[in-house]
């Protein structure tokens, strides 16, 4: 469930991706049950139409991200562990992500070996080690400044798996050109556009009113969440000139904080007034 998750995390803003959004957002620190309305409702808010929105729901909770009781013709759904666990790893990921940190000058370096016939288990590790900001040097060699990192490393090699995994801390030698092995390694133009959009987006944004607020607030995290996954979080010294990314984490938080309230307060109207009692969203 954790490589759906994140799929959804960096996907485009489809009906279940948003509802991952809204569950991280509203619904993680709550213990209560909510509403299929209330999810439905929040939705319509961010242009999901009820359809989508009930399908959305419907597939989650067959995946396992929701459970789901019914109280008469109505239903309410409730995060599961797994999930609240995912999302509330997700969140310490997001909401701490873009800040300025302490780089010891160490590199985590690891290869990664999979046998020939096992090509869907070294994508999907390909695609892990992408997800924790590594980047590829080719030749199943991967790199990272954060070697604090190695320990997500471990589940991916554990349980019997056919892969085999090795890892190393490394210091950069006399030979080779560290800005060459950055930009061998990561599309760092790539995720500076993702930045500049962002910035573009939400700079200019003023909601007025709780719904206006919620929707606002809605998109900025789910756009947000997506840099986690995007950037490797180098140092700033290894980075290009006039990196967006502080812009974008300023931007970020300063936006996030005006519209908290507003948003809380709009989901929590949802949810107090309980739909319509008549309707039947299982």
């Amino acid at each position: 469930m954790d490589d759906q998750l994140r799929r959804r995390a960096v996907g485009a803003p489809a009906a279940r991706s948003l509802l991952l959004t809204i569950l991280g957002e509203y619904v993680l620190t709550t213990p209560e049950w909510i509403w299929h309305e209330t999810l439905i409702r929040a939705l319509a808010a961010v242009d999901v139409k009820p359809d989508a929105a009930r399908q959305a729901l419907a597939r989650s909770i067959a995946a396992g991200w929701l459970c789901s009781e019914r109280s008469g013709r109505r239903a309410r759904v409730r995060l599961t562990e797994p999930t609240a666990e995912m999302l509330r790893s997700g969140a310490r990921r997001i909401y701490g992500f873009g800040r300025p940190w302490e780089w010891h000058g160490h590199w985590l370096l690891v290869t990664l070996r999979v046998p020939e016939q096992r090509r869907d288990l070294r994508h999907r590790l390909r695609t892990q080690l992408a997800w924790a900001g590594f980047g590829s040097l080719g030749g199943g060699v991967w790199i990272s400044p954060h070697v604090e990192r190695e320990s997500e490393l471990i589940e991916m090699s554990g349980n019997g798996s056919a892969a085999e995994l090795l890892s190393f801390h490394a210091e950069f030698g006399a030979l080779g050109d560290p800005a060459q092995l950055i930009a061998d390694a990561w599309n760092l133009d790539q995720v500076a556009t993702s930045y500049r959009e962002f910035i573009s987006a939400f700079s200019r944004q003023r909601p007025r009113g709780p719904e206006a607020s919620f929707r606002s607030q809605t998109l900025l995290v789910h756009a947000w969440r997506k840099f986690p996954f995007l950037d490797p979080d180098l140092p700033e010294h290894l980075l290009p000139a006039r990196w967006p990314r502080s812009r974008a984490q300023e931007l970020f938080e300063n936006r996030h904080a005006a519209w908290h309230e507003a948003a809380q307060d709009y989901f929590s109207g949802i949810e107090e007034a309980r739909g319509p009692a008549s309707a039947d969203l299982a």
